[in-house]
């Protein structure tokens, strides 16, 4: 009998060892969740206080943006122009132009130009 209660004794320790390793091992990469858990809640805040600042802005950005929408089919008909003239080729007129014809955009009024 002395035998057994030895070895239930060894055995409830083997256990507890074990749990107890386990509970460390289980705590430690808890602690790493949460300081990884806390470094993105930072992160997640400064991203919010810089949408914050960008928010009023986007009237201008997109005003701004439409102007130059706007003014890219005339800066394409400048660079069609200069391409035929500065072309080797002077008899093909239509050197720089797309298949679908010249580009025409019905916001030159937005930048300015007025078609002659």
């Amino acid at each position: 009998m002395t035998t057994l209660v030895v070895l239930t004794v060894v055995e409830i320790v083997l256990l507890i060892a074990g749990l107890a390793f386990f509970l460390y091992w289980t705590g430690s990469l808890l602690t790493r969740i949460a300081t990884n858990l806390e470094q993105c809640d930072e992160h997640v805040r400064d991203i919010v206080d810089d949408a914050r600042a960008i928010k009023p802005g986007l009237e201008h950005v997109n005003r701004s943006g439409g102007v130059v929408a706007a003014a890219l089919p005339l800066l394409y008909g400048f660079a069609e122009q200069i391409v035929v003239k500065v072309s080797p080729n002077p008899q093909r007129a239509a050197v720089a132009r797309p298949a679908a014809g010249r580009r025409r955009s019905r916001m030159h009024e937005a930048v300015g130009y007025r078609a002659r």
